[in-house]
């Protein structure tokens, strides 16, 4: 019954305005008592782990999205080296994990989403990754929100959708249709050495922001879909373990790609918690 009227909540709740509000408080670098308070309340609460930052002393962040976004520490993370591993691109836990039945991806039991609606809906962009492969990883409050590349690739598009702005916690995957095809969200296509590869940011409610390393924050407040092409010498090209974008505050990346790029690791599987630069699965050609 809770879980119902957690979903049911967030369909009466203005999501953008909330969110936005959320998103400004968030940058704001008035009152630093106040927002030490709030910092010091929200390690508590989650169990952010500090001693792995770059800056360990919470007080020293300016605003709270310095703080939600911070550096790790050099060390912290081990970005498996090999060329032909495909590795995790964040911090967080595995939702979804296998293969796209022509158009759907697996969202929880019961629920599935549109890969064309995922990618905004142009069937010329999603017709590569139809029958392919997709991981969902879902990043709580208290994981590292900095996204880092799974291989090495030259970004070819960037897509911003926007969207609605449920949660996107395991409870609201479980009842809300469509919902990581249905949320604002950036996708950003990459072409790699296996074929392409998409990665997709998919927004959420207190959600501040989706940022990009090439074009900061993603935000065209259009009301449509927006696009942009890289091509020759502008087109941003990335190392494996490289930074690419980040959450201000927490949310999903939804991978994709073709049938036979890649060959999912059989440890990791739904429900499991990954780290940043681990092996997610072997490389093979699209």
């Amino acid at each position: 019954m809770l879980d119902k009227l957690f979903v049911l909540s967030q369909y009466i709740t203005p999501q953008l305005a909330v969110s936005r509000l959320a998103g400004r408080l968030a940058d704001s670098e008035s009152t630093p008592a106040l927002r030490h308070r709030v910092i010091k309340w929200f390690i508590g609460r989650y169990g952010v782990n500090m001693s792995e930052a770059a800056e360990p002393d919470f007080t020293a962040y300016p605003t709270f999205n310095a703080f939600f976004t911070r550096e790790l520490r050099a060390g912290a993370r081990t970005i498996e080296p090999a060329k032909d591993v495909l590795t995790s691109p964040v911090d967080g836990a595995i939702s979804q994990i296998g293969q796209i039945s022509t158009d759907r991806v697996f969202q929880a039991k019961g629920q599935s989403f549109s890969l064309t609606e995922l990618l905004g809906g142009d069937d010329r962009r999603a017709e590569p990754f139809r029958e392919g492969e997709f991981s969902t990883i879902y990043l709580s409050p208290k994981d590292y929100h900095r996204i880092h590349m799974p291989m090495a690739g030259t970004l070819k598009e960037m897509i911003h959708v926007p969207g609605k702005l449920f949660s996107v916690n395991p409870v609201t995957a479980e009842n809300v249709p469509n919902l990581f095809a249905r949320n604002e969200r950036v996708a950003c296509l990459f072409e790699t050495e296996a074929g392409p590869m998409a990665m997709v940011l998919v927004g959420a409610m207190i959600v501040g922001s989706v940022e990009t390393t090439w074009a900061g924050v993603v935000a065209p407040n259009s009301g449509q879909v927006a696009q942009w092409q890289y091509n020759g010498d502008e087109a941003p090209r990335f190392e494996k373990g490289e930074e690419m974008g980040r959450f201000r505050l927490g949310s999903t990346v939804v991978l994709v790609m073709p049938k036979g790029a890649v060959t999912w690791n059989p440890n990791q599987v739904a429900g499991k918690t990954v780290r940043l630069g681990e092996s997610f699965g072997k490389l093979g050609t699209a």
